[in-house]
């Protein structure tokens, strides 16, 4: 996997929306949080622009988001909010250039397409909170964006909780995003092969049935059976039936994958949560399950852009 350049005090982050639709009002805190960073931002077209729920027309998205990934001025992407419309445009988008001089993008939820889709490529894309409510999460789900945009060391500590994972040390690349939005890719162009690898899921307002047929496709679709591990983030403001489906979410899945005897890990801080700490997707992870902690530590060793600002 190839590493985007890390950021150096001085350079330009594009804000675009590739989906739902964004005042530049409700950027505020984001530009002044790039900006304490010692950060430049340049926005996008699509801010401000409407067409129904849609941050403008799929042909705008898609030229806003193509035009951010072929200036050279533009070091990273910062997606301004989630919510549906990114499989719209990634079809329309040309990567060529991108994946001469790769630049992180950076977002979660709806964006999952685009670190799915990329994540083929070979290049590493950043999980992590969008523009819309920065100022609602905690100081290190906002530090763990600068830490890894500007290339410091890494890592996630964090309770071992209800996890089903055994004591000892397993490494593997580390990959995943919104649920619902991994289902919707199966079958499609930008479709992961999950073989071998960890992945994270996390999803938002779902029935819970519609989790359970959700994870009985990816079962079947073989995308479940040789992983490394299953990590599971935020399962938020799940719902029910009157007649109660009688399991949660975390149960759902778990019971769905024990038959794998991989390790799953419950409660991971990443989602739709408050604590949505970065993940670097395509990064090699060294995962540490002790008595009462488990520590993600993200691999330093990898392969960079050759080109202005090294890593």
């Amino acid at each position: 996997m190839i590493t985007p350049n890390k950021l150096q005090k001085g350079d330009t982050v594009g804000i675009v929306s590739t989906a739902r639709k964004i005042s530049k009002e409700e950027l505020t805190p984001a530009l002044k949080l790039l900006e304490k960073w010692g950060l430049k931002a340049v926005l996008g077209k699509t801010i401000g622009a409407e067409e129904n729920q849609f941050a403008g027309s799929d042909e705008l998205r898609a030229s806003d988001f193509q035009q951010m990934l072929d200036d050279p001025k533009v070091k990273a992407i910062w997606c301004a909010r989630g919510g549906y419309g990114t499989v719209r445009i990634i079809d329309k988008l040309d990567f060529s250039a991108f994946k001469k001089t790769p630049k992180w993008i950076v977002g979660y939820s709806d964006v999952t397409v685009l670190h799915s889709h990329l994540h083929n490529f070979g290049i590493e894309t950043l999980h992590a909170q969008m523009c819309l409510e920065i100022e609602n999460k905690t100081e290190e789900a906002r530090e763990s964006i600068r830490t890894v945009l500007f290339g410091e060391a890494y890592s996630i500590e964090m309770k071992r909780a209800d996890s089903v994972a055994p004591l000892g040390i397993l490494k593997g690349v580390l990959i995943g995003g919104n649920l619902s939005v991994l289902y919707s890719l199966v079958g499609s162009a930008s479709e992961m092969n999950t073989d071998g690898k960890i992945l994270f899921i996390e999803d938002l307002d779902e029935m819970l049935y519609h989790v359970d047929r959700m994870m009985m496709n990816l079962k079947r679709s073989g995308y479940l059976k040789n992983l490394k591990a299953l990590i599971i983030g935020g399962m938020t403001e799940m719902k029910d039936n009157k007649v109660y489906f009688g399991k949660t979410a975390e149960e759902i899945i778990a019971d769905l994958v024990k038959e794998y005897n991989y390790p799953v890990i419950l409660n991971f801080p990443a989602g739709h949560i408050a604590d949505n700490r970065a993940l670097i997707l395509g990064r090699e992870v060294e995962i540490n399950v002790q008595s009462s902690t488990i520590n993600i530590q993200f691999s330093t060793s990898r392969k960079s852009y050759i080109g202005n600002h090294k890593s």
